[in-house]
Protein backbone atom coordinates (compact mmCIF):
# COMPACT_ATOMS: atom_id res chain seq x y z
CA UNK A 1 0.00 0.00 0.00
CA UNK A 2 2.86 2.71 1.03
CA UNK A 3 4.83 1.84 -2.05
CA UNK A 4 1.56 2.47 -4.52
CA UNK A 5 0.74 5.89 -2.78
CA UNK A 6 2.08 9.06 -3.90
CA UNK A 7 4.83 10.78 -2.30
CA UNK A 8 4.31 12.82 0.86
CA UNK A 9 7.44 14.20 1.21
CA UNK A 10 9.86 14.70 -1.68
CA UNK A 11 13.53 16.34 -0.92
CA UNK A 12 15.58 17.18 -3.81
CA UNK A 13 18.51 18.93 -3.80
CA UNK A 14 19.20 19.63 0.36
CA UNK A 15 22.13 21.64 1.09
CA UNK A 16 22.85 22.87 4.24
CA UNK A 17 26.31 25.00 4.56
CA UNK A 18 26.90 27.00 7.85
CA UNK A 19 29.39 29.75 7.47
CA UNK A 20 32.94 29.82 9.44
CA UNK A 21 34.05 33.38 9.89
CA UNK A 22 37.00 34.18 11.62
CA UNK A 23 39.22 37.47 12.40
CA UNK A 24 37.94 40.97 14.66
CA UNK A 25 36.09 41.52 11.50
CA UNK A 26 34.22 38.38 10.93
CA UNK A 27 35.23 37.44 7.28
CA UNK A 28 33.72 34.28 6.28
CA UNK A 29 36.73 31.64 5.77
CA UNK A 30 34.91 28.87 4.57
CA UNK A 31 31.69 26.23 5.49
CA UNK A 32 30.85 23.65 6.96
CA UNK A 33 29.29 21.39 4.91
CA UNK A 34 26.38 19.73 6.83
CA UNK A 35 24.17 18.03 4.05
CA UNK A 36 25.01 17.86 0.63
CA UNK A 37 22.40 17.36 -1.83
CA UNK A 38 20.61 14.95 -0.53
CA UNK A 39 17.41 13.90 -2.11
CA UNK A 40 15.37 11.22 -0.95
CA UNK A 41 11.03 10.38 -1.25
CA UNK A 42 9.04 9.45 1.59
CA UNK A 43 5.40 7.61 0.51
CA UNK A 44 2.76 7.73 2.91
CA UNK A 45 2.51 5.61 5.52
CA UNK A 46 6.22 4.71 5.15
CA UNK A 47 9.36 5.07 7.47
CA UNK A 48 12.36 5.86 6.13
CA UNK A 49 15.28 4.80 8.73
CA UNK A 50 18.29 7.36 7.76
CA UNK A 51 21.36 6.04 9.42
CA UNK A 52 25.10 6.93 9.83
CA UNK A 53 27.65 7.66 12.13
CA UNK A 54 27.44 10.45 14.58
CA UNK A 55 27.87 14.07 12.42
CA UNK A 56 27.06 13.05 9.16
CA UNK A 57 24.55 15.21 8.57
CA UNK A 58 21.07 13.22 9.70
CA UNK A 59 19.97 15.44 12.49
CA UNK A 60 20.40 18.67 10.31
CA UNK A 61 18.33 16.67 7.39
CA UNK A 62 15.43 16.31 9.79
CA UNK A 63 15.92 20.12 11.28
CA UNK A 64 16.11 21.49 7.65
CA UNK A 65 12.94 19.75 6.34
CA UNK A 66 11.03 20.80 9.23
CA UNK A 67 12.36 24.50 8.75
CA UNK A 68 13.62 24.34 11.88
CA UNK A 69 17.17 24.99 10.12
CA UNK A 70 17.29 26.99 6.97
CA UNK A 71 18.64 25.48 3.88
CA UNK A 72 20.94 26.82 1.67
CA UNK A 73 19.80 25.17 -1.52
CA UNK A 74 17.23 22.62 -2.71
CA UNK A 75 13.75 21.67 -2.53
CA UNK A 76 11.47 20.11 -0.01
CA UNK A 77 8.12 19.30 -1.10
CA UNK A 78 5.19 17.90 1.40
CA UNK A 79 2.09 16.67 -0.04
CA UNK A 80 3.38 18.34 -3.63
CA UNK A 81 4.00 21.90 -2.32
CA UNK A 82 7.48 23.03 -1.68
CA UNK A 83 7.76 24.75 1.96
CA UNK A 84 11.69 25.29 1.19
CA UNK A 85 11.02 29.18 1.00
CA UNK A 86 7.94 29.53 3.01
CA UNK A 87 7.46 32.87 4.64
CA UNK A 88 6.50 32.94 8.00
CA UNK A 89 2.66 32.97 7.49
CA UNK A 90 2.18 30.40 5.23
CA UNK A 91 4.98 28.46 7.05
CA UNK A 92 2.76 28.43 10.24
CA UNK A 93 -0.20 27.21 8.87
CA UNK A 94 1.83 24.14 7.77
CA UNK A 95 3.48 22.97 11.21
CA UNK A 96 0.65 21.36 12.24
CA UNK A 97 1.18 19.01 9.41
CA UNK A 98 4.67 18.29 10.58
CA UNK A 99 5.52 17.76 13.95
CA UNK A 100 9.42 16.16 15.28
CA UNK A 101 10.19 13.95 18.18
CA UNK A 102 13.35 15.50 19.66
CA UNK A 103 16.41 12.85 20.87
CA UNK A 104 16.67 14.40 24.20
CA UNK A 105 13.10 14.08 26.52
CA UNK A 106 14.68 15.77 29.32
CA UNK A 107 15.81 18.84 27.41
CA UNK A 108 13.25 19.33 24.87
CA UNK A 109 10.06 19.27 27.76
CA UNK A 110 9.98 22.99 29.69
CA UNK A 111 10.79 21.80 33.81
CA UNK A 112 8.38 24.52 34.49
CA UNK A 113 5.24 23.29 32.54
CA UNK A 114 3.07 20.92 33.74
CA UNK A 115 2.76 17.85 31.09
CA UNK A 116 -0.82 18.87 30.66
CA UNK A 117 0.85 22.77 29.34
CA UNK A 118 3.03 20.72 27.38
CA UNK A 119 0.83 18.69 25.32
CA UNK A 120 -1.71 21.85 25.37
CA UNK A 121 0.87 24.21 24.41
CA UNK A 122 0.98 23.31 20.56
CA UNK A 123 -3.18 23.62 20.30
CA UNK A 124 -3.00 26.98 21.83
CA UNK A 125 -0.67 27.80 19.20
CA UNK A 126 -2.69 26.21 16.11
CA UNK A 127 -6.02 24.76 17.05
CA UNK A 128 -8.32 27.66 18.67
CA UNK A 129 -10.05 25.36 20.59
CA UNK A 130 -11.62 26.06 23.81
CA UNK A 131 -10.56 25.31 27.32
CA UNK A 132 -12.81 22.24 27.64
CA UNK A 133 -11.90 20.76 24.21
CA UNK A 134 -8.43 21.32 24.70
CA UNK A 135 -8.38 19.21 28.09
CA UNK A 136 -10.22 16.63 26.34
CA UNK A 137 -7.86 16.33 23.58
CA UNK A 138 -5.17 16.37 25.80
CA UNK A 139 -6.09 13.46 27.94
CA UNK A 140 -7.04 11.22 24.58
CA UNK A 141 -3.06 11.83 24.06
CA UNK A 142 -2.32 11.10 27.34
CA UNK A 143 -4.18 8.02 26.91
CA UNK A 144 -2.92 7.19 23.35
CA UNK A 145 0.76 7.37 24.53
CA UNK A 146 -0.18 5.13 27.64
CA UNK A 147 0.56 7.82 30.22
CA UNK A 148 -2.42 7.49 33.24
CA UNK A 149 -4.52 11.02 33.08
CA UNK A 150 -3.79 11.48 36.86
CA UNK A 151 0.04 12.68 35.63
CA UNK A 152 -1.65 15.90 33.64
CA UNK A 153 -0.57 18.29 36.78
CA UNK A 154 2.85 16.79 37.19
CA UNK A 155 5.89 18.75 36.12
CA UNK A 156 8.56 16.53 34.01
CA UNK A 157 10.94 15.96 36.85
CA UNK A 158 8.93 13.51 38.16
CA UNK A 159 8.97 10.96 35.15
CA UNK A 160 11.51 8.28 34.19
CA UNK A 161 13.41 9.33 31.03
CA UNK A 162 10.69 6.58 29.02
CA UNK A 163 7.93 8.17 30.76
CA UNK A 164 9.23 12.39 29.67
CA UNK A 165 9.78 10.77 25.91
CA UNK A 166 5.96 9.19 25.66
CA UNK A 167 5.39 12.80 26.91
CA UNK A 168 6.89 14.08 23.96
CA UNK A 169 5.57 11.76 21.60
CA UNK A 170 2.05 13.18 22.59
CA UNK A 171 2.91 16.50 22.26
CA UNK A 172 4.27 15.65 18.61
CA UNK A 173 0.89 13.85 17.86
CA UNK A 174 -1.76 16.57 19.31
CA UNK A 175 -2.16 18.52 16.32
CA UNK A 176 -2.50 14.94 13.79
CA UNK A 177 0.54 15.70 11.81
CA UNK A 178 1.07 13.45 8.87
CA UNK A 179 4.97 13.79 8.69
CA UNK A 180 6.93 13.17 11.84
CA UNK A 181 10.46 13.38 12.51
CA UNK A 182 11.60 11.03 15.04
CA UNK A 183 15.03 12.55 15.59
CA UNK A 184 16.90 9.43 17.40
CA UNK A 185 13.51 9.29 19.95
CA UNK A 186 15.29 5.83 22.29
CA UNK A 187 19.11 7.54 22.29
CA UNK A 188 19.29 9.09 25.54
CA UNK A 189 17.05 5.70 27.06
CA UNK A 190 18.03 3.14 28.68
CA UNK A 191 17.87 -0.34 26.68
CA UNK A 192 14.96 -1.79 28.53
CA UNK A 193 12.71 0.85 27.53
CA UNK A 194 13.40 1.80 23.84
CA UNK A 195 11.86 -1.48 22.65
CA UNK A 196 8.50 -0.13 24.34
CA UNK A 197 8.81 3.57 22.83
CA UNK A 198 9.43 1.72 19.33
CA UNK A 199 6.22 -0.23 19.72
CA UNK A 200 4.50 2.37 20.85
CA UNK A 201 5.67 4.48 17.93
CA UNK A 202 4.72 1.05 15.23
CA UNK A 203 1.36 1.19 17.60
CA UNK A 204 0.49 5.10 16.77
CA UNK A 205 1.66 5.09 13.22
CA UNK A 206 -0.88 1.73 12.52
CA UNK A 207 -3.52 3.68 14.20
CA UNK A 208 -3.04 7.30 12.95
CA UNK A 209 -1.83 6.72 9.54
CA UNK A 210 1.91 8.74 10.18
CA UNK A 211 4.85 8.47 8.18
CA UNK A 212 7.86 8.42 9.94
CA UNK A 213 11.39 9.53 9.05
CA UNK A 214 13.49 7.75 11.62
CA UNK A 215 16.63 9.07 12.51
CA UNK A 216 19.30 6.75 14.31
CA UNK A 217 22.74 5.40 14.74
CA UNK A 218 21.15 1.90 16.13
CA UNK A 219 20.91 -0.40 12.92
CA UNK A 220 19.23 -2.93 14.90
CA UNK A 221 16.57 -0.93 15.82
CA UNK A 222 16.17 0.63 12.45
CA UNK A 223 16.27 -2.63 10.81
CA UNK A 224 13.38 -3.37 12.78
CA UNK A 225 10.86 -0.46 12.24
CA UNK A 226 12.10 1.49 8.87
CA UNK A 227 10.63 0.22 5.32
CA UNK A 228 13.16 1.75 3.88
CA UNK A 229 16.40 2.97 4.67
CA UNK A 230 18.82 5.38 3.68
CA UNK A 231 22.28 5.80 4.98
CA UNK A 232 24.18 8.59 5.10
CA UNK A 233 27.83 9.89 5.09
CA UNK A 234 29.54 13.42 5.62
CA UNK A 235 26.82 14.95 4.20
CA UNK A 236 25.36 12.61 1.79
CA UNK A 237 23.36 10.01 0.65
CA UNK A 238 25.21 6.76 0.06
CA UNK A 239 22.67 4.08 -0.52
CA UNK A 240 19.05 4.00 0.09
CA UNK A 241 16.40 0.90 -0.59
CA UNK A 242 14.39 -1.34 1.09
CA UNK A 243 15.59 -2.44 4.55
CA UNK A 244 14.99 -5.60 3.67
CA UNK A 245 17.36 -6.09 0.74
CA UNK A 246 19.89 -3.13 2.43
CA UNK A 247 20.85 -5.29 5.07
CA UNK A 248 20.92 -8.49 3.33
CA UNK A 249 22.23 -7.44 0.34
CA UNK A 250 24.41 -3.58 0.53
CA UNK A 251 25.82 -2.10 -2.92
CA UNK A 252 27.96 0.50 -1.28
CA UNK A 253 31.45 -0.20 0.90
CA UNK A 254 30.30 1.96 3.31
CA UNK A 255 26.79 0.05 3.76
CA UNK A 256 28.51 -3.20 4.04
CA UNK A 257 30.98 -2.07 6.94
CA UNK A 258 27.92 -0.82 8.85
CA UNK A 259 25.72 -4.12 8.36
CA UNK A 260 28.91 -6.09 8.84
CA UNK A 261 29.06 -4.47 13.20
CA UNK A 262 25.03 -5.30 13.13
CA UNK A 263 25.68 -8.25 16.37
CA UNK A 264 23.56 -11.16 15.00
CA UNK A 265 21.25 -12.63 17.76
CA UNK A 266 22.30 -16.29 16.80
CA UNK A 267 25.32 -17.47 18.45
CA UNK A 268 26.37 -19.91 15.20
CA UNK A 269 25.68 -16.84 12.93
CA UNK A 270 27.35 -14.51 15.36
CA UNK A 271 30.26 -16.85 15.22
CA UNK A 272 30.65 -16.66 11.43
CA UNK A 273 29.84 -13.04 11.08
CA UNK A 274 33.27 -11.29 9.57
CA UNK A 275 33.31 -7.80 10.79
CA UNK A 276 34.33 -5.17 8.61
CA UNK A 277 36.67 -2.87 10.11
CA UNK A 278 36.96 0.85 7.70
CA UNK A 279 40.96 2.63 8.30
CA UNK A 280 41.03 5.98 9.17
CA UNK A 281 38.74 8.91 10.53
CA UNK A 282 35.77 10.73 9.15
CA UNK A 283 37.46 13.80 7.27
CA UNK A 284 36.47 17.07 8.41
CA UNK A 285 32.35 18.70 6.58
CA UNK A 286 34.70 22.07 6.45
CA UNK A 287 37.28 19.86 4.49
CA UNK A 288 35.71 16.87 2.53
CA UNK A 289 37.95 15.71 -0.02
CA UNK A 290 37.36 15.98 -3.85
CA UNK A 291 35.39 13.04 -5.33
CA UNK A 292 33.83 10.27 -3.49
CA UNK A 293 33.74 11.60 0.07
CA UNK A 294 34.00 8.24 1.23
CA UNK A 295 37.17 7.24 -0.64
CA UNK A 296 40.26 7.97 2.06
CA UNK A 297 38.48 4.91 4.23
CA UNK A 298 36.95 3.27 1.28
CA UNK A 299 38.28 -0.94 0.93
CA UNK A 300 37.37 -0.77 -2.76
CA UNK A 301 38.94 2.63 -3.91
CA UNK A 302 39.77 3.07 -7.31
CA UNK A 303 41.45 6.62 -9.01
CA UNK A 304 37.76 7.74 -10.70
CA UNK A 305 36.92 7.61 -6.81
CA UNK A 306 39.64 10.37 -5.85
CA UNK A 307 38.20 12.94 -8.62
CA UNK A 308 34.51 12.41 -9.37
CA UNK A 309 31.56 12.65 -7.34
CA UNK A 310 29.23 9.86 -7.68
CA UNK A 311 25.54 9.92 -8.33
CA UNK A 312 23.11 8.08 -6.77
CA UNK A 313 22.21 6.07 -9.65
CA UNK A 314 18.93 3.70 -9.50
CA UNK A 315 19.77 0.13 -9.52
CA UNK A 316 16.16 -1.19 -9.74
CA UNK A 317 14.03 -2.47 -6.79
CA UNK A 318 13.60 0.72 -5.49
CA UNK A 319 17.79 0.98 -4.62
CA UNK A 320 19.94 3.74 -5.83
CA UNK A 321 23.57 4.19 -4.59
CA UNK A 322 26.10 6.36 -5.01
CA UNK A 323 29.20 4.14 -5.92
CA UNK A 324 31.60 3.98 -8.82
CA UNK A 325 31.69 0.47 -8.79
CA UNK A 326 27.74 0.19 -9.75
CA UNK A 327 28.78 3.04 -12.66
CA UNK A 328 31.10 0.91 -14.24
CA UNK A 329 28.86 -2.14 -13.63
CA UNK A 330 25.83 -0.71 -15.40
CA UNK A 331 28.36 0.60 -18.19
CA UNK A 332 29.89 -3.10 -18.61
CA UNK A 333 26.27 -3.81 -19.12
CA UNK A 334 24.97 -1.22 -21.56
CA UNK A 335 28.04 -1.56 -23.32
Amino acid sequence: MASEAPPLLRVEGLTVHFPVYRGVLRRRVGAIRAVDDVGFEIRAGETLGLVGESGCGKSTTGRAILRLVEATAGSIELEGRDIARLGGGALRTLRPRMQMIFQDPQASLNPRMTVGSIIAEPLDEHAGLDPAARRKRVLEMMDAVGLSRGFANRYPHEFSGGQRQRIGIARALALNPKLVVCDEPIAALDVSIQAQVVNLLEDLQEKLGLTYLFISHDLSMVRHIATRVAVMYLGRIAEIGPAAAVYEAPLHPYTEALVSAVPSPDPEVEARRERIVLKGEVPSPARPPAGCVFHTRCPKVFDRCRREVPALVDQGGRRRVACHLHDRAQTRTAA
